[in-house]
């Protein structure tokens, strides 16, 4: 162990009790468990509720009432009985939800000890917002970054300024070609078109969605001063990227990654050759469907920038049209993430966004038919809105995007359907959060990201709302975001530095070369697999503790829904961090 890992293991020394009392906590069977003071017995959101909407936390033990208490003047301000979980006897429930009175607060119940704190109030997440936001910028590849926060410098200098080498693209071409910037993909330094377009996706979903709140705010990053949002900025570092992924005819290379996975370096120090690979037709659907996107958030800003997106997303896409079967890329000589993917989903997307940013009828009756033939592969009673998909299952972006369309000539019986489909999906997930004992959207189903999935699935419930509103659809969207910052089984925020006692040892090459103590800010970890109990805080836990783009691209999408950016500037200026 090296002198950096045993100072953190210290430092976090509690968290490895908390994982031991997880393996074994009554809601597992254990109802003798010891009684510690460090563990975490009341399980809540450590950031904090709005003002109205649901609070609740949950008890592990026999008890039948709490108490919620103001944190510096120790008065009690709530008391309720505790509701007892239907098959879990020592689970118990507190709800809160009625306590309305902004402030700082803790549960307390008697013979258990105090919850983490939280505060209540109407900007309460402005500052994770913050943090998950400017993490996006800190993943930055091809530049120079440096953010402060609390106290702690976060900077590497500009890195892998050679990409990439075009020897193993599948054809006769060789030498380099310009492929620097866009953003590093996870714990490693590697650049996907899939899941970058994917993130990327979500990202402008969230612009369209809550713009309103995003466009006035100041996010630190180099391009703060033009006059473009801030947010449009940091996404555009990865468009310029993705632009650059596109040959001449329009092919999209897959990705752009050394041959295998590198060891524990800064990215500056990263020396490994890396090499475009070769061509996909998932990785040209999603360009397409990103570009096109694009291009219309981009339009009142950039009329230029617009329509080289547009065009770049015409180009491919008539490489698409011209190659109907599905082309997958040849990885044989790479051991990166290959992000395969069959393409039906993603060229659905695709005609989805050209068809809403030119309004063209070509677009519109390929994107439809395209809509009919999923239906047709489905079950009778499976809806055609998932409610539990990641980069893998990209349809619902292309869906949600038809079904919230102002645009004239959509087929009003697919516009029913599908409207129906989207609230039996969010219903689908209300249900879920509703009877678990966590309010996990995802219910019981675990697997590798499946944090980023409990995220993601905000968009689902903020479509519905959109759709038929429904008090149940924006409080499951903050019970997703209370799982993820404390509401648990472990107690412990899966954000690094966000909340309380939050992931200290997340698998990310920047956390594991640095001489800091503090692991990069403002990420979300994948999270336990497969059970609930399965989450390790370690460096070499890739499987539970590695940070990705596409999971934080989730969470900055479930958090944008309650941003207020009246209060946003002074919210967040304690932790403000200032770029080079």
């Amino acid at each position: 162990m090296n002198c950096k890992l045993a100072i953190r293991s210290l430092a976090r020394g509690l968290g490895l009790a908390v994982c031991w009392q997880a393996l074994c906590h009554p809601a597992y069977g254990n109802e003798g468990f010891e009684r510690r003071t460090d563990v975490e017995l009341i399980r809540v959101n450590s950031i904090g509720f709005p003002l109205v909407g649901e609070k609740m936390a949950t008890i592990l033990g026999k008890c039948s009432e709490f108490r919620v208490q103001n944190a510096t003047s120790k008065d009690t301000v709530f008391r309720d009985e505790v509701r007892t979980h239907p098959t879990l006897p020592n689970v118990n429930t507190a709800d809160f939800s009625d306590l309305s009175t902004p402030g700082r607060y803790r549960i307390v119940v008697e013979g258990m000890g105090t919850s983490a704190e939280f505060e209540i109030n109407d900007s309460v997440f402005n500052r994770p917002f913050y943090r998950c936001f400017h993490a996006m910028y800190l993943s930055r590849c091809g530049a120079t970054v440096y953010s402060k926060q609390d106290g702690h410098e976060f900077k590497h200098d500009a890195c892998h300024l050679a990409d990439g080498l075009l020897a193993h693209t599948g054809t006769s071409s060789d030498g380099t070609k310009d492929g620097v910037g866009g953003w590093h993909d996870a714990g490693d330094y590697n650049k996907y078109v899939v899941n970058g377009a994917f993130t990327a996706g979500m990202l402008l979903t969230a612009w369209e969605h809550f713009a309103g709140a995003l466009e006035p705010l100041d996010l630190r990053i180099p391009e703060s001063d033009n006059k473009t949002p801030d947010f449009l900025d940091e996404i555009r570092w990865e468009l310029e990227w993705l632009l650059k992924m596109q040959r001449p005819d329009g092919r999209i290379f897959h990705k752009l990654s050394a041959l295998r996975f590198g060891g524990a370096k800064l990215p500056e120090n990263d020396e490994a050759k890396r090499y475009f690979s070769p061509w996909s037709t998932a990785a040209t659907a999603d360009f397409v469907a990103v570009l096109a996107h694009a291009s219309r958030v981009y339009r009142k800003y950039d009329a230029e920038f617009s329509k080289r997106c547009l065009d770049a997303a015409k180009l491919s896409y008539e490489i698409l049209k011209l190659h109907e079967g599905e082309v997958t890329a040849d990885l044989t000589k790479f051991s990166t993430g290959a992000y395969s993917t069959t393409d039906r989903d993603d060229r659905l997307w695709a005609t989805s966004q050209l068809w809403e940013s030119t309004g063209k009828t070509e677009f519109l009756n390929e994107l439809e038919e395209r809509i009919r033939q999923r239906y047709d592969l489905l079950e009778a009673s499976e809806p055609a809105i998932q409610a539990d998909w990641d980069w893998k299952q990209v349809s619902n972006l292309g869906m949600f995007t038809y079904v919230l369309s102002q645009r004239h000539g959509r087929d009003t019986r697919l516009v029913n359907r599908l409207t129906a489909d989207v609230l039996s999906s969010a219903d689908t997930i209300v249900n879920r959060s509703a009877n678990h004992p966590y309010g996990r959207p995802l219910g019981d189903r675990y697997y590798w990201g499946c944090n980023g999935t409990v995220a993601r699935l905000a968009m689902n419930l903020e479509v519905a709302d959109r759709l038929s509103a429904r008090s149940s659809y924006r409080h499951t969207q903050l019970h997703a975001l209370s799982h993820l910052l404390g509401w648990n089984d472990y107690g412990r925020s899966y954000v690094t530095g966000v909340g309380h006692r939050p992931p200290q040892l997340p698998h990310d090459r920047r956390s594991m070369a640095d001489k800091l103590v503090p692991p990069w800010p403002g990420y979300l970890i994948g999270g336990p697999w497969p059970k609930s109990t399965d989450w390790q805080d370690s460096e070499h836990d890739y499987k539970t503790n590695e940070i990705a783009i596409n999971w934080n691209g989730a969470i900055v999408y479930a958090l944008a829904a309650f941003v207020k950016a009246d209060t946003f500037a002074a919210d967040v200026k304690p932790i403000y961090s200032s770029p080079n």
